[in-house]
């Protein structure tokens, strides 16, 4: 039975993160603080070999990707792009948290789309459609793993919403540069419309720290 790969990492940090802002569409690059922890995960631990990259098309992902797989062909799909925060977009809690209908959202645990935005609902079929394509594109062309570099929100919503075993929304964030590898099946997929997490990435993290910071003392050129 064909066993096929895909590894869910999210883009490095953007200054937007580092402030606490609702980055969705927003195309923003990554920041030095970025680019070097992306250099020293590098480093430290062992990104998996891809016959691919496939990459949401905003800057902070592509630029990821061109670190972590310089001599890889890489696609940009808009299926994998972060949900749209709409009239939130770009704005931070402080900016934002005496607007009723922002209380009232993330009251609501932002299962409501923002004005103006995507709900989770839709950010999850619309990244499940894009992961039947890829799929059926690894199967047809006998790509056995491939990268996926993407937002952490929208990783969230694909290993909550389609991910064997089962887990709590709060164990399915990422930190800056890491994820999950996925295993597939093509008896899987068509049974359950779903994928097996059955690993972290980069290779020799613990599962432990793939919400934390990456460790002082690790530094790019080391």
């Amino acid at each position: 039975m064909l066993t096929y790969r895909i590894h869910l990492i999210r883009h490095g940090m953007t200054q937007g993160n580092m402030e606490g802002r609702y980055i969705g569409r927003t195309d923003i690059p990554l920041c030095e603080r970025g680019r070097s922890e992306l250099r020293a995960l590098k480093e430290q631990f062992e990104y998996p070999q891809v016959d691919m990259v496939v990459s949401s098309p905003l800057q902070r992902c592509t630029e990821t990707a061109q670190i972590l797989y310089p001599e890889r062909y890489m696609e940009g799909w808009e299926a994998f792009m972060e949900c749209d925060f709409g009239e939130w977009e770009n704005k931070s809690y402080q900016q934002l948290q005496n607007i009723p209908a922002f209380a009232q959202w993330l009251s609501s645990g932002m299962k409501q789309a923002p004005p103006g935005g995507e709900s989770p609902q839709q950010v999850l079929a619309r990244a499940a459609n894009g992961m039947e394509k890829l799929f059926e594109r690894m199967m047809k062309e006998r790509l056995r793993s491939v990268a996926l570099i993407t937002h952490g929100g929208l990783i969230s919503m694909l290993l909550y919403g389609m991910g064997l075993p089962k887990r709590p929304v709060e164990q399915c964030m990422v930190g800056n540069g890491k994820g999950y590898t996925l295993l597939m099946t093509p008896q899987m997929w068509m049974r359950d419309h779903a994928f097996e997490i059955y690993g972290v990435a980069p290779y020799g993290l613990k599962e432990r720290d793939i919400n934390q910071p990456l460790k002082e003392g690790f530094h790019a050129g080391r």
